[in-house]
């Protein structure tokens, strides 16, 4: 049992972790500060060597000595006897680090051009999705599969499948070969290409096949482009990158709902169907070539160019993202020690084994998979692909089919709108508690949505079904939506994570996939009460929820452990407990019954220098599982 340092006091003795939890603590321990336990000397003499063996050139030698002290302790700069306060030379460099911390937001432009890049990508990732959801209603007629329900489910759901089972899987070959921004430019020309295809396509054969090569755009894009903006940014705004991916793909979801009213006239009276379809599909087509030029000018990754040895490179893409040298370099050798350290736990471990072997990691897969498979069972694509299809039901004059595309694009800008609060209610109220607050709330609206949509709507009306969608997306957008990413990026540990979120990514597009290829031949059969079964979907989501899924707000590496720690079966008793908690204490007016605590053992603190900078930063101790990851 080791003594936990603080700020500088010693805490007790904690307990051992238990068996279960050293084969994965101590990678987490040295990957969460590799450089704990230096002394300055030791830290010195590692930044003067670093210079040589790198060959950045002698003139860096006290820059990187200073730089290795920092990497170790980000605040180690307040002390009274750092060479910071001593020297008035270092006046500048000192200034730098101290509004570093204290104005969060200042940055260089490079690195907010880089931020609008990853933005555009994200609205790219949305468009591309519910392009096709206008032009439904037309190119099943037109090339004749409208009597044929999975074949048209299976043109729609083509890309998720492409997703699925190879986009997904060839993300790292890419990266590997082509870095970031190249995987980032490849991906967004196939998307272009794909999406022109689309519009030229003559049969539904060929609409099959770009559509599934469309996947091979979404797929890479979607892994690569979250992953370059955290390598890139400082761990001070890093947080907020995976909510700004799901912010701007909502933006782009209700980009192709609009587009889809916007392209309607397309065509006269008499060859309006065979022309408006092709403008909507088509219509995504510009916004890759965007994200081209402007991923062109942009920095590469420091952490790929280190993975090739490349350390002038990192460190001149580091100078363009930083204010001043000092944090590029500290960056740059936090960055090289971190990826030194990883390798010598690649090298005698078996990663994707212990994913499902070690008790801590089957919990965290467990808990990420629950939450990624429910974001598609709870429905939302459903009306994100096919709303259009249901609101006009099977009226097929032109006045109709603008109603739904109009209700359509209603259901697009609720979707974003309230995708924007969640940027504050994710770390508010935590990621637990919001999805069991949204699970029941959304199973009600998809009854709404079914029941309403038995009433006969008159001729000039939208249908009432419409109210459903609408509630839906209201609740769905700060609950659901954004937390299935934000959970997965933090519950596996640091060593697993990229293979955790793999899998859990491709698991989320093959149920896309899924959904999206059954909705047509379900809605056909069951008609309105396909929307009562993702209703009883949704019951089901909110008791997985209760049962298997902790709490990840506010934890720390070491307390993270901890929870996933806990039994499956001491889980869902806790989950018990607060249900029984909650009606007691919310709806019977029980004022005796204490909160439920779910029992955790293990290390429930740590020394980590990160860990302090971004408390004095004001960001929650729980972003550091990201920093420069």
């Amino acid at each position: 049992m080791a003594n936990i340092t603080i700020d500088g006091e010693k805490l007790p003795p904690s307990p051992s972790p238990p068996p279960s939890s050293i084969s994965d603590s101590i990678p987490d321990r040295l990957l969460s500060n590799p450089l704990a336990g230096r002394n300055r000397t030791e830290l010195q003499g590692l930044g003067r060597d670093f210079v040589v063996e790198k060959e950045l050139g002698m003139e860096y030698s006290q820059l990187f000595q200073r730089a290795a002290v920092l990497a170790q302790d980000p605040l180690s700069f307040r002390d009274a006897e750092s060479e910071f306060r001593t020297d008035p030379a270092l006046g500048t460099e000192r200034n730098a680090l101290e509004r570093e911390l204290t104005h969060k937001w200042d940055h260089p432009k490079c690195l907010y051009a880089l931020v609008v890049t990853c933005s555009l990508g994200a609205v790219v990732q949305g468009w591309d999705e519910t392009a096709v959801n206008g032009a439904n209603t037309f190119y099943q007629k037109a090339f004749g599969i409208a009597d044929n329900r999975w074949l048209y489910g299976l043109v729609n759901s083509a890309p998720y499948l492409c997703c699925a089972i190879i986009g997904c899987w060839l993300t790292e070959p890419l990266n590997h070969y082509f870095g970031r921004r190249g995987t980032i430019f490849i991906s967004c020309v196939i998307s272009s290409l794909t999406c022109l295809g689309q519009g030229l396509t003559q049969t539904w054969q060929q609409m099959l096949v770009t559509r599934f090569l469309l996947g091979l755009g979404i797929g890479p894009k979607s892994a690569t482009i979250p992953v370059y903006a955290s390598e890139c940014t400082p761990p001070a705004i890093r947080g907020g990158l995976v909510m700004m991916w799901q912010m701007w793909t909502a933006f782009g979801i209700m980009l192709g709902l609009v587009m889809g009213v916007a392209l309607f006239d397309f065509g006269d009276s008499t060859n309006r169907a065979v022309i408006n379809w092709r403008y909507m599909v088509a219509s995504p087509m510009f916004c890759p070539l965007i994200v081209c030029a402007l991923i062109y000018f942009s920095p590469e990754s420091p952490r790929w160019y280190i993975k090739k040895g490349n350390y002038k490179s990192a460190f001149k893409s580091l100078i363009r993202l930083r204010h001043s040298d000092i944090q590029a370099a500290r960056d740059l050798i936090y960055i090289h020690v971190l990826l030194e350290a990883e390798q010598r736990i690649s090298k005698r471990r078996n990663r994707l084994v212990e994913v499902f072997t070690i008790e801590r990691n089957r919990h965290a897969l467990q808990a990420s998979l629950i939450v990624m498979i429910m974001q598609q069972f709870c429905g939302v694509n459903v009306l994100a692909y096919y709303s259009s299809e249901v609101l006009k039901g099977s009226k097929t004059d032109y006045s109709s089919i603008r109603r739904a595309l109009l209700g359509s694009m209603g259901f697009g800008i609720i979707n974003f709108v309230f995708a924007l609060p969640a940027v504050c209610t994710i770390d508010t109220f935590g990621r637990r508690n919001l999805l069991l607050f949204t699970f029941p709330l959304m199973a009600l609206c998809m009854l709404i949505t079914c029941l309403l949509d038995y009433i006969p709507n008159r001729k000039d009306e939208a249908p009432l079904s419409l109210i459903g969608m609408y509630l839906f997306a209201v609740v769905y957008s700060p609950g659901e939506g954004p937390v299935p990413f934000v959970y997965s990026a933090e519950c596996f540990p640091l060593y697993i994570r990229d293979i955790g979120m793999a899998i859990a990514t491709a698991v989320t597009w093959f149920f896309n996939w899924l959904l999206t290829i059954t909705w047509p031949p379900l809605h056909d059969s069951i008609h309105s009460a396909a929307f009562g079964m993702y209703a009883a979907l949704n019951i089901v989501g909110f008791v997985l929820i209760l049962l298997l899924v902790p709490e990840t707000r506010n934890r720390t590496l070491e307390e993270l452990n901890s929870v996933f720690e806990v039994p499956s079966k001491d889980q869902a008793m806790y989950g018990v407990r607060q249900l029984g908690w909650f009606f007691g204490k919310r709806i019977w007016g029980n004022k005796e019954d204490g909160v439920p605590v779910l029992p955790a053992g293990g290390l429930m603190g740590v020394s980590c220098g990160w860990g302090k900078m971004l408390m004095a930063a004001g960001i929650e101790l729980s972003r550091r599982v990201v920093i420069l990851r």
